[in-house]
């Protein structure tokens, strides 16, 4: 990937193209020079940046894929392991869907069910769309993040692109790209396990941290249970009452008592294991992304993000 930095100057302005690479001596990421009254800005200098794992006291997490705490005040990584190893992210990607639809598409679209509605994978989370079943982006949004249903996911991709799953795909991986989230490939819009679909965890912060400026996801994903009525192909009115699996919405699951889990998206596959990312402050109010991937059950998933969010002070 090349970022651009601009080079200023009393008489103007030169671009330079640089690699944006963790290891290279000269790229936008090692990049921050101030010389005869010239600024060079690097890509990175709003994230929090993680090249190699970092521990954490109290923090042991020996069986999860991987894992990172990000303190987004403070730009600190204050945990990681494994953050730039390639896994599978199960209903993760709807983060990516769910941030591609909220930028080109309008919450009051209209979307229309098509035939590949009709997901067959045995265990896939479904709302049972027929072809011709219409709801609102905004309606979809909300079952795509809380219930994780990935017809819905299909049905936003289809109605964005104008009937395309494909350029839309297409769209998520560009929007990638621009975010530096450059070890990841999307394949399809749900998160089903297909060749050549893939993220990192520090990818996974990337994405999260960029879907978070839009108000819409922030609401989304705090958000217990939800319900509404959309119409089928016969303009009948469905009623759907969906509910958040997250356990910290749910009240299953405590966090530590100086974090609050603001709320986040889960993700589990046979392929992925169990998977989680959430928003959450400290007592004090800094802000904080947290991400574990391809832990070993849902007990384990929940047992070590806990200990992960211990990691807050």
């Amino acid at each position: 990937m090349l970022v651009s930095a601009m080079a200023l100057s009393g008489c103007g302005s030169t671009k330079y193209d640089m690699a944006y690479q963790l290891n290279n001596d000269v790229s936008s990421f090692q990049l921050l020079t101030t010389t005869n009254q010239e600024t060079l800005e690097p890509f990175a200098t709003d994230l929090c940046v993680a090249n190699k794992d970092v521990s954490a006291s109290g923090v042991s997490l020996p069986d999860v894929g991987a894992a990172a705490l990000f303190d987004l005040k403070n730009l600190d990584t204050l945990y990681a392991k494994n953050v730039n190893v390639q896994v599978n992210p199960a209903s993760l990607t709807k983060v990516m869907t769910a941030l591609v639809a909220m930028k080109y598409g309008s919450a009051d679209k209209i979307l229309t069910a098509s035939e590949n509605v009709l997901i067959t994978e045995p265990g896939a989370v479904l709302c049972n769309l027929k072809p011709g079943d219409q709801m609102t982006l905004d309606q979809a949004l909300h079952i795509l993040l809380i219930y994780s249903a990935n017809d819905v996911a299909v049905m936003i991709a289809e109605g964005v692109t104008e009937g395309s799953v494909e350029d839309f795909v297409a769209l998520m991986n560009e929007e990638a790209e621009r975010l530096g989230a450059t070890n990841c490939g999307f394949t399809n819009p749900n998160g089903l396990t297909e060749e050549g679909h893939y993220v990192t965890a520090y990818d996974m912060y990337l994405i999260f941290q960029e879907a978070l400026k839009y108000e819409l996801f922030t609401q989304i994903i705090q958000m217990p249970s939800y319900s509404t009525v959309y119409k089928n192909r016969n303009g009948e009115d469905v009623s759907i009452e969906v509910n958040n699996s997250n356990r910290y919405l749910k009240g299953t699951q405590e966090s530590p008592p100086n974090v609050t889990v603001i709320g986040g998206k889960t993700g589990t596959t046979n392929a992925a294991g169990h998977c989680l990312i959430l928003y959450s402050k400290g007592s004090d109010g800094t802000p904080y992304v947290s991400v574990i991937m391809k832990d070993t059950s849902g007990d384990d998933l929940y047992a070590d993000m806990t200990k992960l969010l211990g990691a807050i002070k």
